[in-house]
């Protein structure tokens, strides 16, 4: 059972980049699917969310108009596609898998939201 997150990579400021969070072992869509980043000193930052079968969505200011997250029941994933990225978008980016199937509210340290699956990080660098 594991969650793995992938797709980072070195991307000049504006270009795009499109995250993946592949789930085995168990059905991602009976989850709640949020994406955070962090960047080295800085506290860890909810990014987006996406509700049980996709039905809603909720995204950080920072990104909002530039990410856009996704799901295939078929495929097991989520995805996070980043558009414009700025130099302040460079962090590691991990996707997390909450039992709380709803993204309502603020996406960093939500009251009331445990994780029960973690990927491991994939590093998104942009260069200005």
């Amino acid at each position: 059972v594991q969650l793995q997150a992938s797709g980072g990579g070195l991307v000049r400021a504006g270009g795009s980049l499109r995250l993946s969070c592949i789930a085995s072992g168990f059905t991602l869509n009976y989850y709640g699917i949020r994406w955070f980043r962090q960047a080295p000193g800085k506290e860890r930052e909810g990014v987006s969310c996406i509700s049980t079968s996709g039905a809603s969505t909720n995204y950080a200011d920072s990104v909002k108009g530039r990410f856009t997250v996704s799901g295939d029941n078929a495929k097991n994933s989520v995805f996070l596609q980043m558009n414009s990225l700025k130099p302040e978008d460079t962090a590691v980016y991990f996707c997390a898998a909450s039992p709380q199937t709803w993204c309502g509210g603020a996406l960093t340290n939500t009251p009331g939201v445990t994780f029960d699956y973690w990927g491991q990080g994939t590093q998104v660098t942009v260069s200005s």
